[in-house]
């Protein structure tokens, strides 16, 4: 605790492929902390993340074993893997982004995730979050929960302030998306979009806007 004292903390939930605000958060902290004993819940980030299609928003939603059960912890939450859910989620990326800057780039080494099979959405979580920050070029270390406390102190508690919805509040980032030209700029996507449309200055856009 003494090592970490002087370092900013974020708490916040695991989330799928994280939305780009979750990212310009994380940059103005040191650790990152994820909520790993609390209770599952819907209509969130936990499962779900958002891309851009032609026509709006796109929702990529990992299917859960139960997963109307809001009362199972988050650490023993599974996937259900009868569905070939990670087939389509690729089909879904590779449609919407072939066109884009840096997809190419990316594509084999992200179709080599996707076709990992994972049993607990945590651990899948926490892959595709690894596997952004290698992309990006972040090096953040990262701690888990031990127990779930309503009130902590000494960290930027974000849990549940970063939610999906058909409006996303907050300035958008400083990068021009696929369809912008057609349908304007989406806020609320995941951060695979930003790497998409960037690539390697990804990184330098998410600092920039951090900074706002």
């Amino acid at each position: 605790m003494t090592a970490n004292a002087e370092k900013k903390v974020l708490l916040i939930e695991s989330q799928y492929f994280p939305p780009i605000d979750s990212y310009k958060a994380l940059l103005n902290h040191d650790i990152l902390q994820i909520e790993k004993y609390e209770h599952y819940q819907k209509l969130s980030y936990r499962n779900r993340c958002y891309v851009a299609g032609p026509n709006g928003r796109m929702i990529l939603s990992v299917p859960l074993t139960r997963g109307k059960n809001q009362r199972t912890v988050m650490k023993d939450v599974r996937i259900s893997n009868e569905e070939k859910w990670q087939s389509l989620h690729w089909k879904t990326l590779v449609s919407a982004y072939r066109r884009s800057p840096w997809f190419e780039y990316y594509e084999a080494d992200l179709q080599e995730l996707y076709e990992q099979e994972f049993k607990y959405l945590l651990d899948w979580n926490l892959a595709c979050f690894e596997w952004m920050n290698s992309k990006l070029g972040i090096a953040v270390p990262v701690t888990f929960t031990e127990s779930y406390q309503k009130e902590v102190s000494g960290v930027t508690d974000a849990r549940d302030t970063i939610l999906p919805g058909p409006v996303v509040t907050g300035a958008p980032a400083s990068y021009t998306q696929v369809f912008q030209e057609r349908i304007g700029f989406l806020p609320g996507l995941s951060c695979l979009d930003l790497l998409f449309c960037e690539g390697k200055q990804a990184l330098k856009v998410l600092l920039e806007d951090s900074e706002k």
